[in-house]
C-alpha cells in the first residue's frame, strides 16, 4: 500500500446559487474532510495520506476561493455548507460517508448529521468553536464584533489579534505579523473579507440539536487537539461532548495538527473512523 496519493481529479459542481470546487484522490470507502473558512488545500496533506486507502473528497467552502457565490453578499451559514456537502456526496454516488470537520468546518459536520443523516454514517467534529453552548457567549460575541469593527474600519494586524483573543489562543509576534501584517495577495483579501462578514457570525453563533444528534443514527465524533488545552475551541469541544453524552477523543497536535504531522493525524482519523 503505497503511503501518499499521486493523483488528484479536481472539479466542480453547479450548485443553484454559485459552483463548488471539489478535489477527490484515491479509492475506497467515502472520506469527506471539511474546512472553513480554510480552503482544500489545508487538508491536502492528510488526504494524500488517507487516499492510500480511501476515496477522500476536500472541497473549498462555498464563498472561499474558488468555489464562488453568485451573490458575493451572501452568508455562509453551516446549513447551507451541510447542504453543499449532501449534494456531493450525492454528486460521487459513493455514501454513506465517513466526513471530518475541524474548527468551522466541524460546525459544518454537524449540521451535516442534524439534516443528511442517511449520508453520513460518521462524523468527526474537530475542534469546533460554538459560541452559544457558553456561559460566556454574550462577552465572545461582543469581542467578535470589536474583531468585525476593526476589520472594517481597515486595522487588519488588530483584527487578527483580536480574532485569536477571541478563541484564547497566543501566537507569536513574528506569526501574527507574518499572518495579518502588511497586504494580503488578493485571494487572500476576498476570502479574510468573505469570512470575516459573511462566515464567522453563523459559525460561531451555531446551536447543535443535540437531542437530535443523540437520537440520530450517525454516530457522532467530537475530536481535541491533544495541545489544545485551555483555548475556547477545546472548551467548546468538552462541552458539546458532555451534553452528547460521549468523551472528547484526542488528536494530535493542536487546532490545526493536521497541517503539521499529517501521518499521525491521518492514522488517528482512520482509527475512528473503523471503529464505526
Amino acid at each position: 500500500m503505497s503511503v501518499f496519493a499521486k493523483h488528484v481529479t479536481t472539479a466542480t459542481l453547479e450548485i443553484p446559487d454559485g459552483v463548488l470546487h471539489y478535489e477527490v484522490r484515491g479509492q475506497g470507502p467515502l472520506v469527506a474532510l471539511i474546512a472553513a473558512p480554510m480552503d482544500a488545500t489545508a487538508f491536502a496533506p492528510v488526504a494524500d495520506v488517507l487516499a492510500a486507502d480511501h476515496t477522500v473528497l476536500t472541497t473549498d467552502p462555498r464563498g472561499i476561493n474558488r468555489s464562488v457565490l453568485r451573490d458575493p453578499h451572501q452568508d455562509s451559514t453551516p446549513r447551507l455548507r451541510a447542504e453543499d456537502m449532501s449534494r456531493l456526496i450525492d454528486h460521487l454516488d459513493a455514501g454513506p460517508a465517513a466526513v471530518f470537520g475541524s474548527s468551522g468546518g466541524a460546525v459544518t459536520v454537524l449540521a451535516l448529521a442534524e439534516a443528511y443523516p442517511d449520508q453520513v454514517h460518521t462524523v468527526v467534529a474537530h475542534e469546533p468553536p460554538l459560541f452559544a453552548l457558553m456561559n460566556d457567549r454574550a462577552e465572545r460575541i461582543a469581542d467578535q464584533e470589536a474583531m468585525i469593527a476593526a476589520y472594517l474600519a481597515g486595522d487588519r494586524l488588530d483584527a487578527g489579534r483580536r480574532f485569536l483573543a477571541n478563541v484564547d489562543t497566543w501566537v507569536p509576534e513574528e506569526i501574527i505579523q507574518h499572518l495579518y501584517g502588511g497586504e494580503p495577495d488578493p485571494q487572500t483579501a476576498a476570502d479574510e473579507h468573505f469570512q470575516y462578514l459573511h462566515m464567522v457570525r453563523g459559525t460561531t453563533r451555531f446551536r447543535p440539536d443535540v437531542a437530535a444528534l443523540r437520537a440520530g443514527r450517525t454516530r457522532v465524533v467530537i475530536g481535541i487537539g491533544e495541545h489544545s488545552t485551555g483555548q475556547f475551541c477545546d472548551r467548546s469541544s468538552r462541552v458539546l461532548a458532555r451534553a452528547l453524552g460521549c468523551a472528547p477523543t484526542v488528536f494530535p497536535g493542536g487546532h490545526t495538527g493536521f497541517l503539521y504531522d499529517p501521518q499521525a493525524f491521518a492514522a488517528r482519523l482512520r482509527e475512528v473512523i473503523a471503529a464505526h
